[in-house]
């Protein structure tokens, strides 16, 4: 066979458009040994082929098989779809409801309200509850009385000692001038 011819053929051959016949005169040429060397590697590729002639053929029902095993895969899937547009959904109706649900307890718990509605009334209650604490604090106030009197009595004797230190000290002011005098004294005299 030509270069020419198989270049031909082989240009054909990976068109996909050769027929059986023109495929075996390929694979014919292509398993003897003299192979010109621009065609070593399209050798290589049909001792491949020719090496894996052995692969099975598909069984019988392999086509349902398959054709079946994808649309189960298509269910499943079309069935996550389904079970997370639902979460989605539930989400959005959970916030919905938290938003509602917090707007509508602020909306009936808007400010203090009047527990009486005549001003007089609620005035004279005031005034009892302010009675009520002034007379209780006065009350713990008086406990701490017996403090204050134990205060001032300390208070009263500190400044009874201060002033009983301060004649001390001018009498000590004295007696070291006199003390002092009396050794001037006795200095003199020994000389």
């Amino acid at each position: 066979m030509k270069n020419k011819d198989v270049i031909l053929l082989l240009e054909k051959y990976y068109n996909g458009e050769t027929s059986e016949e023109e495929e075996s005169i390929l694979k014919e040429y292509f398993s003897n040994d003299n192979i010109p060397e621009i065609f070593r590697e399209d050798q290589e590729i049909f001792e491949f082929f020719l090496k894996e002639k052995s692969v099975m053929e598909p069984s019988q029902g392999f086509d349902e098989r398959l054709i079946s095993a994808i649309d189960s895969q298509e269910y499943s899937a079309g069935k996550g779809r389904i079970r997370r547009m639902l979460i989605t959904i539930t989400a959005i109706a959970a916030g919905l409801l938290i938003l509602f649900g917090t707007w509508f307890f602020f909306k009936q718990n808007t400010g203090p309200k009047d527990t009486f509605s005549d001003p007089e009334i609620a005035y004279i209650e005031a005034m009892k509850v302010l009675h009520n604490v002034s007379y209780r604090l006065n009350s713990g106030t008086r406990a701490l009385e017996t403090v204050g009197k134990l205060h001032e009595i300390t208070e009263r004797s500190l400044n009874t000692i201060n002033r009983s230190t301060v004649k001390i000290e001018k009498n000590i002011g004295t007696l070291d001038q006199y003390i002092k005098a009396l050794e001037d004294i006795n200095n003199l005299s020994k000389q």
